[in-house]
């Protein structure tokens, strides 16, 4: 056993004594099929609620009987989920039953479940007094495939400290599973406004595996920190009106690497599908026979104005939220963007790459309609501790954004979210008095 640390569980039967707390956990671990399989779950409120995802994920045929249940077990029930039984719990309910669990708030109750599962031979998990039960549920999480369990001898902070512990150093590459190499291929991963712990969970687990890593600009610099001495990091960033890698040489170092067999993951900022050219890297992937996959990342356009405190859309003020490219003019004929639409648009808009031409694209605006006083706000370096916050007008928002010396990386809201302060965070902020 490993009492402090994680072993693959599915369940966890133990025997229905008290335990010496300084011989370690006696409790045997085991894994369970319980797809297709009845398991019964008695009581509905939330201590029933935490356990029902897990029973569910795994293929069980779960039936919770309860005299009053959360909305989240309704909705469970509802949806086809599980079958919901709306009554006191009966002796004959574990009939048939491979697993029960028993969470209501007696005592009483949860002991004359135990006592008919242990007639049934049915191992029951006993949520109010677990060492009063014949099985116990471990501190578990999914991760590549593999289930883990902590156990600590009853102690659950502890179990539960460990288990994310464990989980978070998988998923940071600090500790490896040593499955053997990955197979050749790409991954194009999103990674984040910049903070890096905003990429996806899969998104570091893959970055970790890389052999070789292209990585954008606006990637978290801090991720390739962690990465091994033998992985090699190609600089593929794109200064704005600066020095940049051509799309053709970044296409042919994902193929090339791959073709190497190597496993390669071009790290991109945000999205790689949102403005960062990624289908063309996918295309160029597929072209050539190479696996590629893509894992999405969070999008600066969304967090960037949340972690500033402005949420793109709010009941009874905005119905959309509008993303738009502001790497070309309003009036340069490659343009896609129908700016007299936009204008016309009641809710907010969202401009990436767009402060070289905000005076632009605020006259294109007010052309079309918006008002001169319509809410302004600009994020440079959006979630990182240099992030800076600028908020205007739109008649004033260039003027600002100059006098503030404001630079790329920076997203530029328009709209009357713009405006909340509600959620703003205190330092960085350049409203009004400057930094």
């Amino acid at each position: 056993m490993w009492p402090s640390s994680a072993q693959a569980v599915g369940s966890n039967l133990v025997p229905n004594t008290p335990a010496d707390p300084h011989a370690g956990d006696p409790n045997y671990l085991v894994g369970l099929d319980l797809a297709g399989r009845r398991v019964v779950v008695v009581g509905g409120g939330t201590v029933a609620q935490r356990r029902l995802g897990l029973l569910i994920a795994s293929g069980a045929d779960v039936h919770v009987v309860s005299r009053a249940v959360t909305p989240a077990v309704e909705g469970m029930a509802s949806s086809g989920q599980l079958t919901l039984h709306l009554r006191e719990y009966a002796d004959g309910d574990l009939d048939e039953a491979w697993y029960a669990i028993a969470c209501t708030d007696e005592p009483e109750t949860n002991a004359a479940i135990v006592a008919e599962a242990t007639r049934r031979r049915v191992f029951c998990v006993r949520a109010d007094n677990a060492r009063l039960g014949t099985a116990v549920t471990p501190a578990s999480a999914r991760y590549d495939g593999m289930t883990l369990g902590v156990l600590a001898g009853g102690q659950h902070r502890r179990s539960a400290a460990v288990r994310t512990a464990l989980l978070e150093a998988l998923q940071s590459g600090v500790v490896t599973d040593d499955s053997g190499p990955v197979a050749p291929g790409v991954a194009l991963v999103g990674g984040g406004p910049g903070d890096p712990d905003l990429i996806t969970v899969r998104g570091r687990r893959l970055l970790a595996r890389a052999n070789l890593v292209v990585a954008d600009r606006l990637a978290p610099p801090e991720l390739l920190a962690e990465l091994g001495p033998d992985v090699e990091v190609v600089d593929a960033a794109k200064i704005p009106y600066g020095r940049a890698m051509a799309q053709e040489a970044i296409n042919t170092a994902l193929v090339e690497g791959a073709k190497a067999g190597k496993f390669v993951v071009r790290l991109k900022g945000g999205d790689p599908y949102v403005f960062g050219r990624g289908y063309e890297e996918v295309e160029a992937c597929v072209a050539a026979g190479v696996p590629v996959t893509v894992v999405p990342g969070v999008t600066s356009a969304i967090s960037v104005p949340a972690v500033a405190g402005i949420p793109v859309t709010h009941r009874g003020v905005t119905h959309e939220f509008v993303v738009v490219s502001g790497h070309i003019a309003p009036d340069h004929p490659d343009s896609l963007v129908d700016w007299p639409a936009l204008a016309r648009l009641r809710g907010t808009l969202v401009l990436l790459m767009a402060v070289e031409r905000i005076e632009q694209f605020a006259e294109a605006l007010m052309a079309g309609g918006r008002p001169a006083e319509t809410p302004v706000t600009v994020v440079q370096e959006g979630s990182l501790r240099t992030q800076r916050i600028v908020r205007a007008d739109l008649a004033t928002a260039a003027e600002r954004v100059r006098a503030e010396g404001i630079r790329p990386p920076a997203i530029i809201v328009v709209g009357p979210t713009a405006g909340f302060t509600a959620g703003a965070p205190d330092a960085a902020e350049t409203s009004a008095t400057g930094r």
